[in-house]
């Protein structure tokens, strides 16, 4: 059995930009059916949505086999909850709240084995190895694992191009929501201090040689990050459509 090809990381060398959905919902239904919609990727969070590892586990095994890519989102940067969400599964990890080089170091040896890094290894009972089905695979992991660090304070910002040199980092994602509280425009995140913010560390973070993401909330916001290098945009997530889709029935129908 050959080990699965992380094509989310692979695009992101590529031209183009990858389109994507937060999956706040905690529904495997939820997620399958928004693969079905065609997005590049969907994000299963962990760190405000009420997810668990098994929630997440049945969340990528309903992704898989889509053509669209699982990114997870974890609730902080402890090894041992990367080293679980690895061992699901989990290729593509969002970590929130990376402020320093330091720390992405940390994160950046979470992801890899021995002796490149801490990950503890078992995979006669992991998900990753498919049970030992997948030859070779702590040999093979870490070419397929790719590890977005959230940058979305303004220490991050100042630690912005220290933190994209880090080798083993492959995408920085500018979070904009927590960057407006940071700077002071606590629930702005379109403040045109916070964008022009955001639009200048997408171009750092470019000129790095590493990935960009942020969010998109608009066409108009995603022609503009684009234009400053993000790769990858988050558009929306499932919990908005569907508040917003039943609040308009609900409007519709009562006249």
């Amino acid at each position: 059995m050959k080990l699965p090809e992380n094509l989310f990381k692979k695009r992101l060398g590529e031209d183009g930009v990858q389109f994507g959905l937060w999956l706040g919902m905690c529904s495997p239904v939820a997620a399958e059916l928004c693969a079905c919609a065609g997005f590049d990727w969907l994000l299963i969070d962990a760190e405000h949505a009420p997810n668990d590892l098994r929630s997440v586990l049945r969340q990528l095994q309903a992704i898989e086999g889509s053509g669209t890519q699982a990114i997870a989102r974890v609730a902080d940067g402890d090894p041992t909850r990367v080293k679980r969400y690895l061992d699901a599964g989990a290729q593509s990890l969002l970590v929130p709240m990376v402020d320093t080089a330091e720390q992405a170091e940390a994160l950046a040896a979470a992801v890899r084995y021995p002796p490149r890094g801490v990950r503890g290894l078992a995979t006669s009972i992991t998900r990753a190895s498919r049970w030992t089905q997948i030859e070779n695979y702590a040999a093979q992991a870490e070419s397929q694992i790719c590890l977005i660090v959230q940058a979305e304070t303004v220490t991050g910002l100042d630690n912005l191009k220290a933190i994209a040199a880090v080798d083993g980092v492959d995408s920085v994602f500018i979070g904009p929501s927590d960057l407006s509280a940071s700077m002071g425009y606590l629930g702005q995140p379109n403040h045109p201090e916070v964008q022009a913010a955001v639009a200048q560390a997408l171009r750092d973070i470019a000129a790095s040689g590493k990935a960009p993401g942020t969010l998109a909330g608009s066409p108009e916001a995603v022609r503009t990050h684009t234009a400053n290098g993000a790769k990858f945009l988050g558009i929306g997530s499932d919990t908005a459509l569907l508040a917003n889709a039943s609040k308009g029935l609900l409007s519709s129908a009562a006249g």
